[in-house]
């Protein structure tokens, strides 16, 4: 008899999990234009690199993500956020 945790060809059975949706913490906070003075703001939708997380990552729709890009874009320029990081360990 074989037990539950093991499927017929003796390969372990895949542990399934709910994935949380995602939302836009724009679109909660009822923020219609993502303004780039705010760069405090915008540095929670940039990685450690300098590169834009994809809205498929931070949750952010597709008005709003268009919004963030040009917000991140323009606070680049005005050097409110610098365009990259040093890279670790050199």
């Amino acid at each position: 008899m074989q037990s539950r945790n093991s499927s017929a060809d003796g390969k372990p059975q895949k542990k399934y999990y709910s994935v949380r949706k995602k939302y836009c913490a724009f679109c909660k906070d009822r923020i219609t234009l993502v303004d780039y003075k705010n760069f405090r703001n915008l540095e929670n939708y940039i990685s450690e690199t300098g590169r834009m997380f994809p809205a498929r990552v931070t949750g952010t729709c597709a008005y709003h993500q268009k919004q963030l890009s040009k917000a991140i874009k323009r606070a680049r320029q005005m050097a409110l956020i610098k365009f990259s990081e040093e890279k670790r360990g050199y």
